[in-house]
């Protein structure tokens, strides 16, 4: 998980923490799991239908395997870029037709980008579902890219980079880690793109991402909700079937080299107060069954930083006082290179330096010490729960769906993971916790806080997401 997703999801966490309790103690029910179908259309687009009637209510959802991952230098947040175009109008429907009509039937629509993929969802009542797919198929083959809309969305999507990174320290921060953590790897680049990037790119630009990538034979078609497989594939052939495949350009692997040795840089940004991120390299899940150490890894971010019983704010924050805050993340699942993240900010009196020893010195304790079973079954059911939960959220389903799919999984792989996630041992902690966490492999960004001004650049207008 990532560092913004850890701060989003705190105060959810408590409320997991007294769900995993219950479900320990009590043997609370959990969520039915929805029935799951899939099809094949002959243009080569997946379909995946999850079953739950509930709520006469229905995720519709396209995903695309294109995102910042294959873009190329010069070019950075093209798949953005476009991801803001999509609701520019089609041969069809004009400017902001796609919004108006599905707000009209009662919905919700949004969509996003990020380093592995770009989606688009609706959130609406089943009998809206027709609707919502012929709309979005449309935009799949026949969206009209003008130059006129094109520079007045580039406009709003610098606005955008503005608002949520440079005037955000910590966005700074993330985005300097990444630049020099990655010197192969296209992750080295944000996913908003770089800004002289966008004020050099044109409509060409954008309309050369589309053709690309935007085939139903590069797309994930996931529907969860109140809906029969049968109606849905009837529906999906009708209007996505009807769309031709097209060839897609071969994918270069990018592979990171090795790093040789400790990285440093420090960032000067409007901030009250300092903080440090490290990032070590380390693997992602590539195979569900032959891989071990990513589920390791996995277990170990959520003892340090799952909640606020996790070691970092037990030992660094209420006991040592050396840090306000404290954090850990780490993203097991993705197409390209891995990080295993940890973040603090230091107490009054204390120093970064200070918060880097002892966030370090908690990763060797486990190393050399190792964990108490107790406290991994402990972390490891609080973590199931949360996972488990999830499944009460139609839109949980389909998202959780689709990343599985889009990032080279099965959807069915996702019980198969969380038995993995179970069944890692003391030894498998302590064993990670040796081998992923020197200098060789660690980069590390510190925040120079700068005096901060009054003024805010406000949210850009036309802001999605």
């Amino acid at each position: 998980m990532t560092l913004v997703r850890i701060a989003l999801d705190r105060l959810s966490r408590r409320a997991v923490v007294l769900f995993a309790s219950l479900l320990a103690l009590a043997g609370a029910a959990l969520p039915a799991a929805a029935q799951t179908t899939e099809f094949m259309l002959a243009n080569g687009m997946k379909v995946i239908v999850k079953e739950d009637h509930r709520a006469p209510t229905v995720a519709h959802m396209v995903w695309y395997r294109a995102g910042s991952i294959d873009e190329v230098n010069g070019k950075t947040g093209v798949a953005h870029v476009l991801e803001h175009l999509m609701f520019k109008g089609t041969r069809q429907f004009g400017p902001g037709e796609f919004s108006k009509r599905i707000a009209a039937l009662g919905g919700r629509e949004n969509a996003f980008t990020s380093r592995d993929y770009t989606g688009y969802y609706q959130q609406l009542h089943k009998s809206a579902l027709a609707e919502a797919m012929t709309l979005e198929s449309d935009r799949m083959h026949n969206l009209v890219l003008s130059k006129d809309e094109f520079d007045k969305e580039i406009k709003v999507v610098m606005e955008e980079r503005r608002w949520r990174t440079e005037d955000r320290a910590q966005s700074l921060v993330m985005e300097q880690l990444n630049a020099a953590a990655f010197i192969a790897s296209p992750y080295r680049a944000p996913v908003v793109g770089w800004m002289n990037d966008l004020e050099a790119m044109t409509v060409d630009d954008a309309r050369e991402w589309y053709e690309r990538w935007y085939a139903p034979n590069n797309a994930l078609l996931i529907v969860a909700g109140d809906v029969q497989p049968a109606e849905v594939l009837a529906l999906a052939e009708r209007t996505y079937g009807r769309l031709p495949a097209r060839p897609l350009p071969a994918r270069k692997p990018q592979i990171e080299p090795p790093q040789r040795g400790i990285r440093r840089l420090s960032v000067k940004a409007p901030a009250d107060n300092p903080m440090v991120v490290l990032g070590f390299q380390a693997p992602v899940l590539r195979d569900v069954e032959r891989d071990a150490d990513p589920f390791a890894l996995e277990v170990l971010s959520a003892m340090l930083a799952l909640n606020d019983t996790g070691r970092f704010t037990r030992r660094l924050v209420r006991e040592l006082r050396i840090a306000n805050a404290a954090e850990a993340g780490y993203e097991m699942i993705s197409r390209g290179p891995g990080l295993f993240l940890l973040m603090a900010v230091p107490a009054e009196g204390k120093t970064t330096e200070d918060t880097e020893r002892a966030m370090r010195a908690e990763i060797a304790r486990i190393a050399a010490d190792g964990v108490p079973e107790d406290e991994l079954r402990r972390i490891k059911t609080q973590y199931v729960a949360a996972e488990t939960y999830k499944l009460d959220s139609i839109f949980a389903q389909a998202m959780e769906s689709a990343q599985l799919e889009i990032t080279g999984f099965a959807q069915r792989d996702g019980p198969r993971m969380l038995e993995r996630i179970r069944a890692v041992t003391p030894a498998q902690i302590q064993d990670v916790a040796r081998r992923y966490f020197g200098d060789d492999t660690l980069t590390v960004v510190t925040l120079l806080p700068q005096p901060v001004s009054e003024k805010r650049t406000p949210p850009p207008a036309g802001l999605r997401h």
